[in-house]
Formats: structure tokens, C-alpha cells, sequence
């Protein structure tokens, strides 16, 4: 069977031993005689997976017990939304740290229902190529936003700022790709076809007293606490994606869990950066060192000949990898190397652009 290296940034890999599994259960789940997909929210049988994938993820992210773990739909473009809705006060103000597109998205949400929304930091003027540095945060806000990793952009936050208001974490590019301070932490947030599972789960991590918070006004499916009540079963739930979403933390497990994983990301990372430094200037990384992300690689060819960026993409293709076209809004190169990516799939990549190098310098 040919698989190739996908290097996209969104739906992304799924470790093929997952699919595998997968595959086994699609016609005939456990000997039920149905496929996972067509068991019903309400059965036993399913119950069992939703179960086990939440208490799986609390041991391998180390959540404590105050925390409710959520599986939502919309996206994670819906909880821009959500987030105001349920945590925001009356006359109050929301914090944000601007440090790229999602983040933007998100502050135009809360504009949208007319909450002052106040950006304390912003990489905007130098193409968001770094986190910004002392963030100093109202301790007095509603709560206060970062967004962890920067898909477009290649930045990552190396620690959270601290705050007494609540922190609001959007960790769709990075979750479970590291352990996090939750002493820092009072909602993380992810969609979850990046590191944890296929397109159609969010991932909602919130700290209990927080559900309290949410006004009468709020419709009833939108509220944290409607689905932290009913074990995020209010109504039918992506039961086949959260299904994969528990194979894919038994697969980080067998992997050392998130520690072990962090390591693996570290040395990916490092292959592929060694190889952008390492070239004379032939290649060109968007991030400042500091802030670079061990996710998502964005980098130029010298000079954004996009020429010769479309060549190695095609050449990259014909190699059987794929998804390295960079984002639109600033073109290049991206390489996405999420948990499931191997170091393999990394040194293929560096073996193609040192010698296409050679081959254009």
C-alpha cells in the first residue's frame, strides 16, 4: 500500500496504525454486528468509547479533576463565538493577544457581539513572524486569549503569560503535542483534525466554575454547561470521530504518552530547522528563532521565488509528499509535522530540499 507523507497542515496525518484499527472496526465493532459508526449515542456499546476516550485523554494531558472535558462540533471557529458568550460579563472587557489570523478571526467575534475587546499585544506589523514578549494582562479582565500555535505563521508560544483573570487557551495546531501548566490554564480549546483525530470534534477543556458563568440569554446548545451536564451527550455527538480520537490517545500512549511524544516533536523539529539554517540562506524560515513552532514549518526559498517554490512542491509531490504548499495569505513553503508525522516523513523531506539546493542553487 502507498502512503504518503502529508504534510498539510489541516485535515491532517492520522497514524496509520490507528487507521488500521479503524479499519478493522468499520463493518464489525467488538463482534456487534454494526459498525462503530451506526451504533447509537445511547448504547452501551458507544458509551464505552466516549468514556474511555475522555478518561484516556485526563491521564495522558494530566487534567485535573476540576477541570470537564467536552466534545463539541462547529469547529474550532465556533468557539470564538462560544467563548464570549459563555464567559463574558456584563459591562466587562475580554483581553486578547493578536498573534495571527485565528486570533484575529476570534477578536472579530467578540467585536460581533458588541463586548469590549481589548489587544494587549500584537505581531501584526512584522507579518506575525514571533510571539509577542511581555504581555501584561488585566488581572481585573472577563478572561484573557492566546492562541498557542500559529498555523500560517510557524510561532508557538514556548510559556503561557499569567494571569489572575481567566486564561483562554485555542490550542488546535499544538494539543497533546506537549504537557501544559494547568495552573496556568482555565479553558483550552482545539478542533481536532490536527493532533487528535479526524475533522468534526472540538476538544473543550474548562475549568468547572467557569460553567457558572453563562447568562440566561445564552441559547441553550451554546452554553458549557448544557454539555458538561449531560457527558457532552446533549444531542448526537461525531461518535465515529470521537471513536478515532480514542484509538489516536491509546496510540500516544504506546508511544510514551505526551512526554514521550514532546521529545519525538523536538527532534523532528530540529532535523527540519538544522536544514533551513544549515543552507546558506537558500532557505529562509518566517518565524524568529525564538518563536519558532515544532508543528508547522513556514519558510521561503531565497528571495520568495515562487518559481522555484512551486517547482520543489511539485518535485516534493512526485516523491510522494504532500501538503506543502504555504498558506495563501503568505505563499511559500509549510511543513506540518504533527505528532503523526515520522521522522522518516522529516528526512525524506530535508534528503529532497538539500538536494533540490544543489540542483537550483
Amino acid at each position: 500500500m502507498k502512503r504518503a507523507f502529508n504534510f498539510g497542515a489541516g485535515p491532517s496525518a492520522i497514524p496509520l496504525e490507528v487507521l488500521e484499527e479503524a479499519q478493522k472496526d468499520l463493518l464489525d465493532f467488538q463482534n456487534s454486528g454494526i459498525s462503530i459508526m451506526e451504533a447509537s449515542h445511547r448504547s452501551k456499546l458507544y458509551e464505552n468509547v466516549h468514556n474511555e476516550a475522555i478518561s484516556l485523554m485526563r491521564e495522558l494531558y494530566q487534567i485535573p479533576e476540576n477541570y470537564e472535558v467536552l466534545f463539541l462540533q462547529g469547529g474550532a471557529s465556533m468557539q470564538f463565538a462560544m467563548i464570549p458568550l459563555n464567559l463574558s460579563k456584563k459591562g466587562g472587557k475580554a483581553q486578547y493577544v493578536n498573534s495571527g489570523s485565528w486570533s484575529t478571526k476570534a477578536i472579530k467575534e467578540v467585536g460581533i457581539q458588541g463586548i469590549e475587546c481589548e489587544i494587549v499585544a500584537s505581531s501584526k506589523e512584522s507579518s506575525h513572524n514571533h510571539i509577542p514578549a511581555d504581555i501584561k494582562f488585566d488581572n481585573s479582565a472577563d478572561y484573557c486569549y492566546v492562541t498557542s500555535n500559529n498555523t500560517i505563521y510557524g510561532t508557538q508560544y514556548k510559556s503561557f503569560p499569567s494571569t489572575k483573570a481567566p486564561l483562554v487557551v485555542d490550542a488546535s495546531s499544538d494539543i497533546f503535542s506537549y504537557l501544559v501548566d494547568w495552573d496556568k490554564i482555565d479553558l483550552l480549546f482545539a478542533g481536532a483534525q490536527k493532533n487528535a483525530g479526524p475533522s468534526g470534534v472540538t476538544i473543550v477543556i474548562i475549568k468547572k466554575d467557569l460553567l457558572e458563568r453563562v447568562g440566561d440569554n445564552v441559547p441553550t446548545i451554546l452554553r458549557y454547561k448544557t454539555h458538561a451536564s449531560n457527558n457532552s451527550l446533549f444531542h448526537t455527538p461525531p461518535t465515529f470521530g470521537i471513536y478515532l480520537i480514542n484509538l489516536i490517545m491509546k496510540w500516544l500512549k504506546s508511544k510514551g504518552g505526551i512526554d514521550g511524544m514532546a521529545k519525538i516533536n523536538e527532534q523532528k523539529a530540529k532535523i527540519l530547522y538544522d536544514a533551513i539554517d544549515n543552507s546558506d540562506g537558500f532557505y529562509v524560515g518566517h518565524a524568529v528563532k525564538d518563536s519558532r513552532s515544532l508543528m508547522n514549518v513556514s519558510f521561503n526559498i531565497k528571495d520568495k521565488n515562487a518559481e522555484l517554490e512551486a517547482k520543489l512542491i511539485q518535485e516534493a509531490t512526485d516523491n510522494n509528499m504532500i501538503g506543502l504548499k504555504g498558506h495563501r495569505s503568505i505563499g511559500g513553503l509549510r511543513a506540518s509535522i504533527y505528532n503523526a508525522m515520522s521522522t522518516e516523513g522529516v528526512e525524506a523531506l530535508v534528503a529532497l530540499m538539500q538536494k533540490f539546493q544543489k540542483e537550483n542553487s
